[in-house]
């Protein structure tokens, strides 16, 4: 059987492995030397340190081997750190600080507790679907801390793929096997026009009756753009693209200004110089979804996902 790793060290059991454990696993000859290089002494080093006196001296020539330098000679009835020795302690010293901050600061990352969730999300997500996760997951761990990316579905995907964001809210959902993906929510998407406009009064609208329109479509790389391309190619029409936007607000205030139709998520809250109407044919909706990598997530992470997959519901004012 293989050393365990770093992983596997952190995470025996419940996640509650002594800190000194861990470092002993990590950086042990290096500890040896220094609590050696405090007491002077080998036996009382072996005492501190809870181990076998040959397991120390064993510790010991392994370090001054790797170094290849003389680290200790023997004092009286102790040892003595040669000037190579004492130089080197001092550096194992400051390594074994270092090390141990490093432990408590990603054990305190990964805690369900303490932990931090880098959750990547799409614009049109971010004014009620994204807050009412956090709320819900923040009342069972009220300590948790969030990194929220926006950005268009591309950019995200790419984020998540190296390792900025451990979880994406996105549409359309990837494909491939790197990836694992739960749909949440079919999200209605709807022809918002100007409140003055001709079609205004239509209790629903299909593709075709925007086909000679100026339409205002999100710009590329973004999920509603993808979907409202391939809708369009699906109905035979060639969109006469006149604005592109980076987020559902600006996307609505240019067709409140009479600049253009646009295709969006049904809103969560309907501005009144905007109409939005249900859009007529066979592709209506985009899937909204959770995305992951494959294997380890941080616990706190998992956790958080856990809690959106078991809440899609709170996804329902998504627009």
């Amino acid at each position: 059987m293989g050393r365990p790793t770093l992983m596997h060290l952190l995470r025996q059991d419940d996640g509650v492995r002594d800190v000194d454990e861990v470092l002993q696993e990590l950086a042990g000859p290096l500890r040896v030397l220094v609590t050696v290089a405090d007491h002077g002494h080998v036996t009382r080093a072996a005492q501190e340190l809870r181990l076998g006196q040959p397991t120390v001296s064993r510790a010991l020539a392994r370090v001054q081997e790797a170094v290849g330098v003389p680290l200790l000679v023997p004092h009286g009835r102790g040892v003595r750190l040669t000037p190579a020795g004492r130089a080197f302690a001092d550096a194992a010293r400051r390594a074994l600080g270092e090390a141990e901050r490093g432990v408590r600061s990603v054990r305190e990352d990964d805690s369900p507790d303490t932990g931090r969730v880098a959750l990547g999300f799409l614009h049109t997500l971010g004014a009620t679907a994204v807050p009412a996760l956090v709320r819900a997951f923040r009342r069972e761990h009220p300590a948790a801390r969030f990194q929220l990316t926006q950005d268009a579905a591309g950019t995200l995907l790419a984020r998540l793929a190296d390792g900025h964001v451990d979880l994406l809210l996105t549409s359309p959902l990837p494909r491939g096997t790197s990836w694992r993906t739960h749909p949440l929510l079919e999200q209605p998407l709807v022809l918002a026009v100007p409140a003055d406009h001709r079609l205004a009064r239509r209790e629903r609208l299909a593709l075709d009756d925007v086909a000679g329109e100026d339409l205002v479509l999100f710009e590329h790389g973004y999920g509603l753009r993808e979907a409202a391309e391939a809708m369009f190619a699906e109905a035979g029409i060639v969109p006469r693209v006149a604005f592109e936007g980076q987020d559902a607000d600006t996307v609505r205030g240019l067709v409140a200004a009479g600049l253009g139709i646009a295709l969006l998520p049904a809103p969560a809250a309907p501005r009144p110089d905007v109409v939005e109407l249900p859009l007529a044919g066979p592709s209506t909706s985009r899937t909204v979804g959770l995305v992951w990598r494959e294997g380890d997530l941080p616990r706190v992470a998992a956790a958080f996902r856990d809690v959106v997959l078991a809440h899609p519901d709170l996804l329902g004012g998504a627009g």
